[in-house]
């Protein structure tokens, strides 16, 4: 088989994987908090050969973590982080980090994401307030106060950079590195009555869709002429 044939089935699995990430990203799109996937490719040098050739190497994925746009609620529930810290919640496989800030109130009083998993504080503890209390009161710190009185403080936490990331729910993730809670309130500051939407950039993601289409069916193309063109040969040079 020819390294012809090679280079574009690898360029066909690559841009297949392109297309997966494209259309999540795409799916959530108006998910609040959730940070685009973006694929890192790279050619791989065959190590055989009179001629350097390369493949395209299957892609690295990661999560981008470029901030979203901010949007005015108006709901004391609701919090947006500027800055590059996250919240930490609690799920059944642990500690992940978010930046969906849509905030519940359980009738335990716990605080929680709407997904119902528990927002933690500074120390990484679970949150209570007293849902008789009244409504909360959310400081640039994350400090929550009810009726003047301080009863908690949302944590924020930074991930190192090196971190990767693995998805998990409520447009959260798990980092392989531990986080750190925010000390510095200057470049990490929460705002209450704001939520944060998704970094995903529509009409950018469907310029991609339709680059990436092309380009498989430009590496579907190549290789059915490289097929034919085998074909050809073997009816060529077969038994007259």
């Amino acid at each position: 088989m020819s390294n012809g044939l090679y280079v574009a089935l690898s360029a066909q699995v690559t841009t297949e994987k392109r297309l997966a990430t494209i259309a999540n990203n795409l799916a959530n799109m108006n998910t609040p908090g959730f940070r685009a996937e973006e694929v890192k490719f790279e050619s791989i040098m065959a190590e055989k050969g009179a001629k350097d050739i390369q493949f395209a190497g299957v892609g690295e994925s990661y999560t981008s973590r470029k901030t979203g746009p901010v949007t005015f609620t108006n709901s004391p529930y609701d919090v947006a982080i500027e800055g590059n810290s996250w919240l930490a919640i609690q799920t059944p496989d642990g500690t992940a980090y978010t930046r969906d800030g849509r905030l519940k109130v359980q009738a335990d009083g716990r605080l929680t994401t709407v997904n119902n998993f528990n927002i933690l504080d500074q120390g990484g503890t679970a949150i209570l307030v007293d849902p008789d209390q009244g409504t909360l009161a959310i400081g640039a710190d994350g400090s929550i106060n009810q009726n003047g009185n301080r009863v908690g403080t949302i944590g924020m936490y930074e991930i190192p950079a090196s971190a990767k990331l693995t998805r998990h729910a409520n447009a959260s993730v798990i980092p392989d590195r531990p986080a750190t809670a925010v000390q510095d309130f200057n470049s990490n500051v929460m705002r209450q009555g704001y939520v944060e939407g998704s970094n995903i950039d529509p009409v950018m993601e469907m310029t991609r869709l339709i680059t990436v289409q092309r380009a498989f069916e430009s590496a579907a193309s190549a290789i059915q002429e490289q097929e034919t063109a085998h074909t050809d040969a073997i009816r060529a040079l077969g038994p007259q």
